[in-house]
């Protein structure tokens, strides 16, 4: 099962920690406030790029401090599913897209994000790049495989990780589950202590 995080040829399909860090370092780093915050929603929230295209002012919640997605992949169903978030990205997201001043207008807010797809996975691609990052593991899916696996390492709860990564079968969740990376590496140390 846990191979459908690796390619064909055993490459990972998800970004480390410390590919992680260096990620979020050189988005931390553009100067356009949206693509900071962008970047940021895809690697906290472990989201697909649409869902976080998707996003308007109305689906942060500031004070249960989460983001509200609607769901793709729900086979014509409608659903939402609200993922947690730490304090630094919902400050981000109020700074750089005043969510609380366009939470008060009346009128429908328009997406927090300008772009269409492509141009996003573009975004990406280039940051994963700027980055040192290489391989199949330097897109969106990436972020949202590497998310999958934090998620399963400090959780160890599959319900909970199936719920916010949105998938509608658990099947596709328990791929996460199974120990890879450090987390393998320090149950085999284990055994020999």
């Amino acid at each position: 099962m846990a191979s459908e995080l690796f390619t064909i040829d055993g490459k990972r399909k998800y970004l480390s920690f410390e590919e992680l860090e260096r990620f979020l370092k050189i988005a931390g780093a553009q100067e356009r406030g949206e693509l900071r915050t962008f970047c940021l929603v895809l690697a906290y929230t472990g989201c697909r790029p649409m869902e976080a295209l998707a996003l308007t002012a109305e689906n942060i919640d500031l004070s249960e401090k989460t983001i509200i997605f609607k769901t793709l992949k729900q086979r014509h169903k409608t659903k939402f599913r609200a993922i947690p978030i730490p304090d630094h990205v919902i400050d981000a997201l109020e700074l750089v897209h005043g969510i609380r001043k366009a939470q008060r207008v009346k009128k429908r807010a328009g997406a927090l994000f300008p772009w269409k797809y492509n141009q996003a996975y573009k975004l990406v691609k280039r940051i994963m790049k700027e980055a040192g990052i290489e391989g199949t593991q330097a897109t969106a899916k990436g972020l949202r495989h590497g998310f999958g696996v934090r998620a399963a390492e400090k959780t160890r709860n599959p319900r909970l990780v199936q719920k916010w990564l949105g998938h509608t079968s658990l099947e596709n969740t328990l791929i996460y589950m199974d120990a890879i990376g450090q987390e393998e590496r320090k149950a085999a140390l284990s055994m020999w202590e």
